[in-house]
């Protein structure tokens, strides 16, 4: 039977590693309620990703919607509908209401030159995405909300890890929020992380995380349940001593598709940015039947055929799911829906051979007619 290869596979730590890890746990009996490995990750993570302060949570979608929550916002937040669903449903489970700005055509994140024109008396925040590791324009974002006082809220689960102009990604806007997913170039199998600059913000997000409780007898606040595990933090101790190996490995393979995909009439590799130090997070492919001459159906199909999975992401976007009912006009972003309907992201893991690697080009390139 032939292998099947997967769009994606899990980093894992040698299994003696994580086994060493957890091993107090089974004499300590402390399997979550932010304990050792819980505080331990915290500050491990701070440090790798140059950020003050951060807190953890069961996943990266609990992070975006108890930030917002923590935000005590009102009325409409300007995003991206060129996202997982996760974004515009913790929006819209705020009790906020959406509104969608065209992305770049380049980076695919938001286009900041459509971003001021949504702007409107109502509008309390932007939930900006950074997306493939493609970094925002974090700057004209910043002078903006600054302009209308507003809160910025970055969706970095793309870009863990990454620097720009030095910073790291999570310094960035009025908090950044992290996912941990088992799919991601850093997992603690299922977690995810919110980093800020108010330390006032961290206290309340404290709060919604853990039920307000603030000793066996106090509490203050009414809160939710979203904090990560000890077993989930250990995960995350032993993929962070890896996580640099594992990045650069991720380099290589995507080295070797651009090798082959690089300049090829009707295809659009993600972009290059140079002052990002990236994480080779995803492999995206525009196709444009017209030049390439196969449609990114046609090659999905073909990949598929072979035991090859891929993934076309982002599609659909959010603005069209049927779970809201017609709501949004898809109209006003046609740039989103144009690459929505043409991208597809190819198997990208830190271990993915080199030799499958010429495999999947290969059928790509022989899709052409």
């Amino acid at each position: 039977m032939k292998k099947r290869i997967l769009v994606t596979r899990s980093s894992m730590p040698p299994l003696e590693e994580f086994v060493d890890e957890i091993r107090e746990l089974w004499e300590t009996h402390w399997l979550t309620n932010m304990g050792p490995k819980h505080k331990l990750l915290q500050e491990e993570l701070c440090k790798y990703l140059g950020v003050e302060r951060i807190d953890l949570f069961t996943n990266g979608h609990m992070a975006i919607e108890l930030t917002l929550q923590a935000l005590n916002l009102q009325g409409e937040v300007i995003t991206t509908p060129f996202t997982f669903a996760s974004t515009t449903h913790a929006i819209v489970r705020n009790g906020l209401t959406p509104v969608f700005c065209d992305i770049d055509p380049v980076t695919y994140t938001m286009d900041t030159e459509k971003l001021e024109e949504l702007i409107t008396d109502r509008t309390c925040a932007i939930l900006p995405v950074h997306v493939y590791g493609n970094v925002c324009n974090v700057e004209e974002i910043e002078r903006i909300a600054r302009k209308h006082e507003l809160k910025v809220v970055y969706d970095a689960a793309h870009t863990f890890g990454e620097t720009y102009k030095g910073k790291g990604i999570g310094t960035f806007g009025d908090a950044s929020c992290f996912s941990f997913h088992a799919t991601k170039a850093f997992n603690t199998v299922e977690g995810g992380a919110v980093c800020f600059r108010d330390e006032k913000l961290g206290e309340i997000l404290y709060d919604l995380k853990n039920f307000g409780i603030h000793g066996p007898e106090e509490v203050s606040a009414v809160g939710a349940n979203a904090k990560m595990n000890e077993l989930c933090a250990a995960m995350g101790l032993c993929n962070l001593r890896h996580v640099d190996a594992e990045i650069a490995k991720r380099g290589k393979v995507v080295a070797r598709y651009r090798s082959h995909l690089e300049g090829v009439e009707g295809l659009q590799l993600n972009a290059v940015q140079p002052e990002v130090k990236p994480n080779h997070a995803y492999f995206p492919v525009v196709f444009e039947e017209e030049t390439f001459g196969a449609s990114r159906n046609e090659v999905f199909a073909a990949l598929a055929a072979a035991g090859i999975g891929a993934r076309k992401y982002f599609h659909p976007l959010t603005n069209t799911f049927s779970a809201f009912h017609g709501a949004y006009d898809v109209s006003k972003t046609p740039v989103a829906l144009h690459v929505s309907r043409r991208v597809l992201t190819l198997p990208l893991y830190a271990d993915l051979a080199l030799e499958d690697v010429d495999e999947i080009c290969g059928i790509i390139l022989g899709c052409r007619k």
